[in-house]
Order: structure tokens, then C-alpha cells, then sequence
């Protein structure tokens, strides 16, 4: 047998804040029921997501997660950050809910992954589904690896406190390290520092980033990063 379809049932404590967020990300309602148990299902082309009330339900405690592949990454990234910037005026960085960046991840072949956290708590991991994705060979450098055991620790496990320390202690250690690692690793840095609710260490991390001379091409490949950095400042200067 083949074609199956398999739809992930997540909780949340309102299905009106569910379907708020979900819906300035593109998904549409396809069913709604309030009694005798509050339930959602949401669609967005060829992605389906359910959703469930629980009473009493505290979404920083939630356990509920799923992997979506989708053939880019990149695009669908684009598309809810497009949403979110319509919806809030700035893409969610930080606290429930919230979106990270697509990053390369060791632990998935070095696929660029990204994630969302709902306003359920839940985590929706989104990758890659071809396996002819681009692979590129994981950096050699010391704080380029970092920033990889780092990313693992934090956007996969969730444990930002120890992410903050991996990179602090690498960042100390990187005086001779290249200007497009040191970027990448600082505005990764500037974004937990967000994530743990601490402001003043993202602005200076941020003020550091901007003071780091870059040449036209370290540019041109910081592209999405440094597009980060954008989303850093516009989250500093919301409040």
C-alpha cells in the first residue's frame, strides 16, 4: 500500500489562538468544533495540522511536536516570515510563539531545518524532503563547530542556556577566527540571547555583528544571516 497520509493531533489551550496564528501563516480552517471538545484542523497546500484543548494546558510545558519535509526549506521560511511580519510587524524571535532560522543541523545529514514554536508549545520541525538536498561539507573550524553543537543543543533541544554557554566559551577562544564564521556565530547568539529574555546582550552582540568589516562576497553568502540581524534589531526596537 502506498500514498498514506498521516496527520499529527497537537495540543494547545485555545484553538482561537491556534487558528489566529496559523492563519496569518498561510493555513486555512478546514474543520472547527467546539462541543463537546474543542477541535481544529488547518491546511496549507499538501500540509495538514490538528489540534486539541486541554484544560488547565500551560504551552512552556507542552511535549507535542512533528516533522513536515517540504522540497524548500528556504521558500517556506520566506513565506511564514512574510505572514508573521504582516500579522506582528516583526518576525517572532523569541517567547511562545516563535520561528527560527533555517540552519544547517549535524544531527539531520546537515540539512537546513527550521522551527516553529506555536502558541500551543508545540514544535513543528520542518526540512528538507529530497534527499538530493544540498549538502555541503560541515565547517572545520573551531567556532564553526561550535556554532553546529550549539544549533543542535538549541533549536533542536530547546536547552537555549546551554547553547548560550557553548558559544560563549567559543566566541572567548575566537580571536583568530574568519569574519563570516564570527558573524554567523554572534547573531546566533544575539538571537538566545532573546530567546532567554536577555535584551541588553542581544543589542550588544548585534552592535558587535555591525562593527565586523565584511567584503562583497562574505556579503553576498551572509545573505540570510545577515537578514537576521535585521530581525534581531526590529525585535530590540518593538519592545
Amino acid at each position: 500500500m502506498a500514498n498514506e497520509t498521516t496527520v499529527p493531533a497537537l495540543p494547545c489551550r485555545s484553538i482561537d489562538e491556534i487558528e489566529e496564528f496559523y492563519t496569518a501563516l498561510g493555513f486555512t480552517r478546514t474543520y472547527h468544533q467546539v462541543r463537546p471538545n474543542p477541535y481544529l484542523a488547518l491546511r496549507r497546500e499538501d500540509i495538514h495540522l490538528h489540534f486539541f484543548t486541554i484544560p488547565g494546558f500551560n504551552p512552556e510545558d507542552s511535549y507535542g511536536t512533528c516533522i513536515i519535509t517540504v522540497p524548500d526549506t528556504g521558500a517556506l521560511f520566506g513565506a511564514f516570515a512574510e505572514g508573521m511580519r504582516s500579522a506582528y510587524g516583526k518576525l517572532l524571535i523569541s517567547g511562545i510563539p516563535r520561528m527560527t532560522r533555517p540552519r544547517k543541523r549535524k544531527n539531520a545529514d546537515n540539512l537546513a531545518g527550521f522551527t516553529i514554536v506555536d502558541p500551543g508549545g508545540n514544535w513543528i520541525r520542518i526540512f528538507p524532503s529530497s534527499n538530493d538536498a544540498s549538502r555541503e561539507e560541515p565547517p572545520a573550524g573551531r567556532l564553526a563547530t561550535a556554532l553546529q553543537n550549539a544549533v543542535v543543543i538549541g533549536d533542536s533541544k530547546g536547552d537555549h542556556r546551554q547553547a548560550a554557554k557553548i558559544l560563549d566559551g567559543a566566541l572567548a577562544r575566537a580571536g583568530d577566527a574568519p569574519n563570516a564564521e564570527l558573524v554567523e556565530a554572534l547573531l546566533y547568539r544575539a538571537e538566545i540571547a532573546l530567546t532567554l529574555s536577555d535584551r541588553d546582550r542581544a543589542g550588544e552582540l548585534l552592535a558587535r555583528v555591525r562593527a565586523i568589516p565584511l567584503e562583497a562576497a562574505e556579503r553576498e553568502r551572509l545573505a540570510e544571516a545577515l537578514a537576521g540581524a535585521d530581525d534581531i534589531e526590529a525585535a530590540l526596537s518593538a519592545g
